[in-house]
């Protein structure tokens, strides 16, 4: 008897598994959302937000930006574009969505906090790497960075 319970706890806790792995993370349509709830209402631009942190060290609220990069293995993370300068790192809180892959070239509104920090060599790599790019390219990666990085709560697409 504790044989088969023991089993269909098993055959349960592998179903249930399964079925959170076959999630899916919907298509980057305008209006579609990932994370928690937000609008894209009063948003700031990625320029006004350089200037916001070049003033200080914190930003909370909502930013609008196009994607140029998203995390190739599962969506992690992605970027946005800024004039004259790499793109600005977006991270979700706790892990707690991801991105589709098509959402690169999206116009999107993000909602969190944004801060002017360190990243070190290491992070910098495994970021490089996560966007698939060349190991030389990798390797010439060599110094920390100082910069803007994103935590968000919530993302929207507008277009």
């Amino acid at each position: 008897m504790k044989k088969i319970i023991l089993f269909f706890a098993l055959a349960i806790a592998v179903s249930t598994q399964l079925h959170a792995q076959k999630k899916e993370i919907p298509s980057a349509k305008p209006g579609v959302k990932y994370g928690k709830e937000i609008q894209a209402n009063k948003a700031i631009s990625v320029a006004k937000l350089e200037k916001e942190l070049s003033s200080k060290n914190t930003f909370n609220g909502k930013i609008e930006g196009k994607v140029v990069e998203v995390c190739k293995k599962k969506g992690c993370f992605m970027t946005l574009q800024r004039d004259g300068e790499e793109p600005i790192m977006v991270r979700f809180k706790d892990y707690g969505f991801f991105m589709p892959a098509d959402i690169i070239g999206k116009t999107v509104v993000v909602e969190g906090v944004a801060k002017r920090k360190e990243t070190s060599v290491a992070s910098l790599q495994h970021a490089a790497k996560d966007l698939g790019k060349s190991q030389a390219e990798i390797n010439q990666i060599t110094q920390p960075k100082n910069d803007i990085n994103i935590v968000a709560e919530g993302v929207v697409v507008v277009r």
